[in-house]
């Protein structure tokens, strides 16, 4: 299924060699020059009416802003049985706050995909997580009551099949009590046949330090909610140092912690949907990355020259190149670094995995799944 490309390979000698047509291997993999392969690249292998069956009856899911290209969002599909749509917030006042722009779109494409839509609900202030908005919410009973009464109603009337909650940055006083609220959405969510997800910050132990960590519980959130996806990605990041985003052996420590708090068939894994492109040298707090595709990274891969190598530990593919004489080194993901966490789903048994995000194209990837 998966064909590393070598140096002097053309397309036409990869398909005598093993069947596939040219036209097949340009559409799955979304070449944009079929003359042009960049050594280390990983292509997607099917034939005509051959379907992958990577995620072999796990769930399939991921996260999309309203203002996605149809486009885009219909290349997800059948691959897709989830699709959450980011995001509704709240104010201090405990009123539910729709998207800028309208979802109702994507919640019906979700339905006549057959895929079920998720409402997201975050603490989103001025473009950013608030936390004060998270304290003043799960310290008044009467604004949590209100918040979900909203949230119920919304489901009804716009066709959401559930609720994801995603807060970031939970002070470590309010760590219960947030436990507590994820719990109360849930108790009224079920009741009238909605399901409710928590999103989690990636932890390896139960005294981590850190500002996204402290105030999430594994045990009591996995106790409160009927899955909980965890947030493994951004390892690399805009302001961190170049490394992978998703370095397998730091996703199988997450994994590893988790299986111990919550049990596995609740547990959702997160898989990112881009890279980054860093200037070279880094320098601490002033170096930023670029957010890019992954379909985009192979593109200036192939327009710089560069060879793409393989991490063996990372299990990441990642290059170098040189542009207006400075040096830049580029991490992503492609066909063989999503197979290795698909295949970590599968020996811990969890239940699934999700995207973050569905906003960049990746055809190969859903054709794999």
């Amino acid at each position: 299924m998966i064909y590393v490309v070598k140096n002097g390979d053309t397309l036409e000698g990869i398909s005598q060699q093993t069947g596939v047509p040219v036209w097949k291997i340009v559409y799955d993999n979304q070449l944009s020059d079929k003359n042009i392969l960049v050594p280390g690249q990983s292509l997607l292998l099917l034939m005509p009416g051959e379907e992958g069956s990577l995620s072999e009856g796990k769930t399939a899911g991921g996260y999309a802003y309203p203002f996605i290209e149809p486009e885009i969002l219909g290349q997800t599909f059948p691959a897709v049985k989830e699709l959450l749509v980011f995001s509704y917030g709240f104010t201090f006042e405990g009123n539910l706050v729709p998207p800028p722009q309208d979802d109702l779109w994507m919640i019906e494409t979700a339905w006549n995909q057959g895929a079920e839509p998720l409402m997201v609900l975050t603490p989103f202030s001025g473009g950013a997580f608030n936390n004060q908005l998270i304290k003043a919410l799960v310290e008044n009973i009467e604004l949590q009551e209100k918040l979900i009464g909203q949230i119920l109603e919304t489901a009804r009337d716009r066709g959401y099949a559930g609720v994801d909650i995603d807060f970031e940055y939970i002070l470590p006083e309010n760590r219960t009590q947030y436990a507590e609220f994820v719990g109360k959405v849930r108790q009224t969510m079920n009741e009238n046949g909605y399901r409710v997800s928590v999103a989690v910050a990636p932890k390896v132990s139960d005294d981590q330090k850190g500002l996204l960590v402290e105030g999430v519980d594994y045990t009591l959130l996995g106790e409160n909610a009927d899955s909980v996806f965890l947030m493994t990605y951004e390892w690399g990041y805009t302001y961190g140092p170049p490394m992978a985003v998703a370095p397998l052996d730091k996703v199988r420590e997450v994994v590893e912690y988790a299986v111990t708090k919550i049990q596995a068939e609740k547990l959702i894994l997160g898989i990112p949907n881009y890279g980054y492109d860093w200037p070279l040298p880094y320098e601490r707090g002033v170096t930023r990355a670029r957010t890019i595709g992954n379909v985009e990274a192979v593109e200036i891969a192939a327009e710089y020259g560069a060879v793409i190598e393989y991490a063996p530990i990372a299990q990441s593919p990642w290059f170098t190149y040189r542009q207006n004489g400075m040096e830049h080194v580029v991490w992503f993901e492609d066909v063989r670094s999503i197979d290795a966490k698909w295949n970590l789903v599968k020996e811990y048994g969890l239940s699934g995995a999700w995207y973050w995000n569905l906003m960049r194209p990746f055809r190969a990837n859903w054709m794999m799944l």
